[in-house]
């Protein structure tokens, strides 16, 4: 062995070591880019020994390209291990960072949101009627003449439009006063039997008080079979009404309305008093005929309330408008 061919080993054996430690400390993987284009890129460490093999006798330059070859991928490979290594590193700081505490109490706690009293008083009411095997239908707030009057057995000179005050649109169309177009947008794609109960906002052109209001939310009941009964409205709103304000007095009195035929008013009494629920009563055959149910095979009983009494009642609210001002210090109560 000559000497140039040590010295060149010697040096190979020196970048080797220094190019191991380089990459060992790089701690970015800029840093350990810098290292792998400072020993092995094309003016890197290795190639500038690898020059001075032109001075070696022809017979030592394969064993100098040997020893180079193992030098490079040694380094190669130890400079993709610490590539990876620095990546998982990178990963665990950064989830390091971004960990969460879901135990630890936020630095800000939101206030927790209430339901608001009608639609609690709805929610309670819906509960009762499903459990009674209803289903809750709805329908547009938007209605024709049709729907609204007249084939609830309410034609255009029906005395009866004059107990609404009815609020019409410049298309002709109006608000619907009451939550009974529902009811026949219900029958009109649905065969008895059938218990549905219809919620939602009306519209009438009421003077604002502490007992009225223009809008105003409805429940109405509709049950539709054969062999039904005033005895099975009764007892409904019997069990409706316990379950909803426990045991109390009722009371039907005899009222008329165009699309039931016997009608009654339902009163409660209520902390001494006798308060008006709403009214009900047996479907009018012309209802039936409108929606092509023969009124000689099924019969059927109908009950509408307004929400907002029940909730005035249940919250001992004195005052309607109350429940449409969005004071806050109104509605934390609930």
């Amino acid at each position: 062995m000559t000497a140039d061919l040590q010295s060149v080993q010697a040096q190979l054996q020196e970048l080797s070591t220094a190019a191991q430690q380089a990459i060992a400390q790089a701690e970015t993987p800029e840093h350990l880019e810098q290292v792998r284009v400072e020993y092995l890129g094309k003016k890197g460490s290795l190639s500038i020994v690898l020059g001075t093999m032109g001075k070696l006798p022809p017979a030592d330059r394969p064993t100098i390209g040997a020893i180079a070859n193992e030098v490079k991928e040694l380094l190669q490979q130890q400079i993709e291990e610490r590539k990876t290594e620095l990546q998982h590193a990178a990963i665990r700081r950064r989830l390091e960072a971004e960990a969460l505490d879901v135990t630890m109490d936020g630095v800000q706690r939101c206030p927790q949101g209430r339901s608001h009293p009608l639609n609690s008083t709805i929610d309670r009411m819906l509960d009762i009627l499903v459990g009674l095997g209803f289903t809750v239908a709805q329908g547009p707030e938007i209605e024709t003449d049709y729907y609204n009057f007249e084939a609830l057995n309410t034609p255009a000179d029906h005395p009866a439009r004059d107990m609404q005050d009815t609020l019409y649109l410049s298309d002709g169309k109006l608000l619907r006063s009451q939550t009974s177009s529902v009811q026949i947008r219900y029958m009109e794609t649905h065969e008895p039997p059938l218990r549905i109960a219809c919620p939602g906002r009306v519209y009438r052109k009421d003077d604002i008080d502490a007992t009225h209001s223009p809008i105003f939310h409805q429940v109405e009941l509709l049950a539709v079979e054969e062999g039904l009964t005033f005895g099975d409205l009764k007892g409904t709103v019997r069990t409706f009404v316990e379950e909803l304000l426990g045991e109390c007095d009722l009371r039907f009195r005899p009222s008329y309305f165009p699309f039931t035929e016997p009608s009654a008013e339902v009163d409660v009494r209520w902390q001494g008093r006798w308060l008006e629920l709403g009214g009900c009563g047996m479907v009018d055959p012309n209802v039936f005929k409108s929606v092509g149910y023969d009124p000689e095979q099924v019969s059927g009983f109908a009950w509408g309330f307004g929400v907002e009494r029940v909730a005035m009642v249940l919250h001992q609210i004195d005052d309607i408008r109350r429940l449409y001002t969005s004071d806050l210090r109104f509605l934390r109560q609930f």
